[in-house]
């Protein structure tokens, strides 16, 4: 198996430590907001001398069903939300796979800087995390079964051939936030979907 590529490479020096929360975000949708929202209010109260760093995880994969959204594209979506819904800042930082769990905490913390503080619904991302001495706060993602990825990706998906943007409101918004429909619409970022080959496999 080739090595995947460093895309983007990582800084030159190490980003200042911050409260991290990481997904693939492929879409956002409202578990992810809801996430963050609670993450935010947790970093003002306990950690204010933090900065709340998003990490937009698989930045390095080829467009497929499972991630039909770049990283850059991905960057653009959550800023849009921020700026429409949330009105909070946060660094957006993208880190590429590189299929190695031992050693992924090392690897993300040349994106997203050392030893500060995890928030995760992943067990498997959280235990990696406390074994390399991060403060880690596990959280339970809303909905975990109508908010999984691939749900909401196979929804997008049938909605793809739609020309009815108040069908596809309607129907996306039971789990994607409104600003997030609206980004995806007016950057024509749903058509695409129709023309993956894959489909339905509940993969995350």
């Amino acid at each position: 198996m080739s090595k995947l590529p460093l895309i983007p490479p990582p800084p030159s020096d190490f980003p200042d430590s911050g409260f991290v929360v990481l997904g693939r975000f492929q879409p956002f949708h409202k578990g992810h907001a809801a996430m963050i929202i609670a993450a935010e209010e947790i970093r003002l109260e306990n950690y204010p001398e933090l900065k709340l760093i998003i990490a937009i995880g698989s930045s390095n994969r080829t467009q497929t069903l499972k991630n039909p959204w770049s990283e850059t594209e991905r960057i653009e979506m959550i800023m849009y939300w921020l700026e429409n819904e949330a009105n909070f800042d946060a660094t957006i930082v993208s880190i590429p796979d590189i299929e190695d769990p031992p050693n992924w905490v090392s690897h993300a913390e040349r994106y997203h800087g050392k030893s500060g503080v995890l928030f995760s619904s992943d067990i498997n991302t959280c235990e990696l995390y406390q074994a390399s001495k991060w403060s880690v706060i596990s959280t339970s993602l809303i909905e975990r079964e109508r908010f999984e990825g691939w749900r909401v990706r196979e929804t997008a998906r049938m909605l793809s051939t739609i020309n009815d943007e108040d069908a596809i409101k309607m129907i996306l918004g039971q789990s994607v936030p409104k600003s997030i429909i609206v980004f995806l619409i007016e950057n024509d970022y749903l058509k695409r979907l129709a023309f993956l080959g894959e489909g339905g496999e509940p993969v995350g």
